[in-house]
Formats: C-alpha cells, sequence, structure tokens
C-alpha cells in the first residue's frame, strides 16, 4: 500500500527476481568466505606442517565454496541481464 492508499500492484517477476538476488547474494558471500578459509588453512598447514586434518579440512573447503559460488555467479549474471533487458524495453 502507498502513501496515498491506493494499492500498488506487485510484479511477481521482479518480486521472484529480488530473491534470487537476495539468495545470490548469500552464495556470493558464502562461497568467497570458504575459499578465503581455505586459503588461511593452508598458509596456517604450510607453516606448522601440513597433516591429514588440515589437507581434508582445505579440500572441503574449496569443494564447499565451489558448490556456492559456481551456481550463484550464473544467477547473478542472469539477474543483471534481465535488469538490463527491462530498462531497454523500457519496464
Amino acid at each position: 500500500m502507498t502513501v496515498s492508499g491506493h494499492q500498488r500492484s506487485e510484479d511477481p517477476v521482479r518480486h521472484q527476481r529480488e530473491r534470487v538476488r537476495t539468495l545470490v547474494s548469500y552464495g556470493i558471500r558464502s562461497g568467497t568466505a570458504l575459499f578465503g578459509l581455505a586459503t588461511t588453512l593452508l598458509i596456517i598447514g604450510l607453516l606448522v606442517g601440513l597433516n591429514g586434518t588440515i589437507t581434508s579440512l582445505v579440500l572441503a573447503c574449496i569443494i564447499l565454496g565451489s558448490v556456492a559460488l559456481a551456481p550463484a555467479m550464473v544467477f547473478h549474471y542472469g539477474v543483471k541481464a534481465a535488469d538490463r533487458e527491462d530498462r531497454a524495453a523500457g519496464r
């Protein structure tokens, strides 16, 4: 509802796009954080000596970071392209 009291029609496509944009943001942040954690663990492992635990943690962080980051990047470009197309069409 707007200030004037009239109902504002919500565009379901834009609403869905905002939800995807939010999930993309979480995916990019978590994927980047996991890669940062993997890098930090690898540096610590190299300084104190690599063992099976540190190697497994680094590998798990890289795999989970890839699982979170790869689809988030694809959807990010999709949302940007949809926004660009809407602007070009004057919507």
